[in-house]
């Protein structure tokens, strides 16, 4: 199991050179907070991988850029996200979303519940990550406020997680931190739908 964690936690990136490295963590980023396409891409794991990459001796990949980007294209994602859904409303996330919309309501319900702290907490649930700031949008929250959460969730998220690879390299504990972390995230993307399914089917046969 920890061996399949650290493939998870680090992949192979140091082919790609310095430009592709970019090109893929800022695309990811921008792709999994702008649009609904990357839904289920692996943002988080990419970021830490790639802080582990710019730690190494000789690595072309600047820590400085990586940071500065990956904390812009979290902003700018957010940011399209946010004003799809202020300007094309629900019925446009509906369709955009396709087979995802199963994972809407569930969404709704965690911005409706926390509001600011879901569009900085979201960051790091992939299926709220993608949602969240459409909702945002389409909820009519307001710039200013939607503004600073997502500055806050770009920091928290994206510059500190490729901050946590750089520092894994040189401090192994928080590698093992790291991997037990995306171990407890596996496991409760998965247990967490099905407990969902579960309870609801509860419900309507109490109903």
């Amino acid at each position: 199991m920890s061996d399949w964690l650290a493939q998870l936690a680090d992949p192979q990136l140091e082919h790609l050179g310095a430009l592709g490295v970019y090109a893929l963590v800022f695309g990811i980023v921008f792709a999994e907070t702008g649009t609904l396409v990357g839904f289920w891409l692996p943002g988080s794991t990419v970021l830490f991988s790639a802080g582990l990459l710019a730690a190494r001796d000789g690595s072309p990949v600047s820590l400085p850029v990586l940071v500065v980007g990956v904390t812009l294209a979290a902003v700018l994602g957010d940011t399209v996200g946010y004003w799809s859904g202020r300007r094309l409303g629900r019925p446009w996330l509906l369709r955009r979303a396709g087979k995802a919309a199963k994972h809407l309501p569930r969404a709704e319900a965690f911005y409706a519940k926390y509001g600011w702290f879901a569009v900085v907490g979201c960051r790091y649930i992939p299926w709220l990550r993608a949602f969240t700031p459409i909702i945002a949008g389409t909820a009519a929250m307001s710039y200013a406020a939607f503004a600073s959460a997502n500055v806050v969730g770009a920091l928290t998220w994206g510059a500190l997680l490729v901050l946590a690879g750089y520092a894994a390299d040189s401090l192994p504990w928080i590698r093992t931190l790291a991997y037990a972390i995306a171990g407890t995230a596996i496991v409760f993307s998965i247990v967490a739908p099905i407990a969902g399914a579960l309870r609801r089917r509860r419900t309507a046969r109490t109903r």
